[in-house]
């Protein structure tokens, strides 16, 4: 399997960088992570990094190639979440260390992903959107009803509340699963936290990243849309992460 991976995280306009971002390459599988976390002071920071722990422990002691790669994204988060219950055991609720989460995995020449909270993961094909997952939030709901726009969602006066998070209570959050996902030559699979989708629309985060265009190495344009969200979002910019894997053939042979 072939593929060219980036990851890059960037402190926004935050005292503390509560982003995490990782990628795990393992026999014919590779998986992409990212983290937001969520807490005061450095809880959030800490929910992020036991987190990528969790996951990444999870990776390295599975048997590869993955032989059931939803199970191991639905078990890897809970996971996850578990670890983060566990770490704010002794806080009261409220200060309880939480994250948001999503995880894209590659196997062969198809894609498998999983998400909880606002963390988003994108298909892009040819600077185009095939798909992306569907936030676990109140303006998420309100944009598939019909009820507000996409352009609504940054400054909308809940566009902060999300209704699944790890962390928190005891009971596991819901996991939204897709795949498998056909790739095609170039795909790319997108996975960022909110700081990076919430200064711009679908498709242009999309066209921000298009290896047909030659517009640099998948290191440099997942760079420049980073930064590039960072800079529409200021002077408030959150922090800003993201991870991409570009396929390019199941079969180097």
């Amino acid at each position: 399997m072939q593929v060219e991976v980036a990851k890059f995280s960037h402190i926004g306009n935050r005292a503390e960088n509560q982003d995490m971002v990782e990628v795990l390459i393992g026999d014919h599988t590779v998986l992409g992570i990212v983290i937001d976390g969520m807490g005061g002071h450095s809880a959030g920071a800490e929910a992020a990094r036991v987190s990528v722990a969790t996951i990444a422990e999870r990776f390295r002691n599975s048997q590869q190639p993955l032989p059931f790669p939803e199970r191991f994204l639905v078990r890897a988060v809970a996971e996850a979440h578990d670890a983060l219950v566990q770490l704010g055991s002794d806080d009261h609720l409220d200060d309880r260390p939480r994250a948001t989460c999503a995880l894209c995995l590659v196997q062969g020449d198809v894609a498998y992903w999983a998400h909880v909270g606002d963390s988003r993961i994108y298909h892009l094909r040819g600077g185009k959107l095939l798909q992306r997952t569907r936030d676990h939030t109140h303006v998420e709901m309100l944009l598939q009803e019909g009820l507000i726009e996409e352009s609504e969602i940054a400054s909308h006066p809940m566009r902060s509340y999300v209704d699944q998070c790890l962390g928190g209570e005891a009971s596991r959050p819901t996991v939204s699963v897709v795949g498998p996902m056909q790739l095609e030559r170039d795909d790319i699979v997108l996975a960022c936290s909110d700081g990076v989708w919430g200064g711009a629309r679908d498709h242009r985060l999309a066209g921000a990243i298009d290896y047909e265009q030659d517009q640099g190495t998948l290191e440099e344009q997942l760079e420049a849309l980073v930064n590039g969200a960072v800079t529409a979002n200021s002077p408030s910019s959150d922090n800003a992460s993201a991870v991409a894997i570009r396929w390019v053939d199941s079969d180097p042979n």
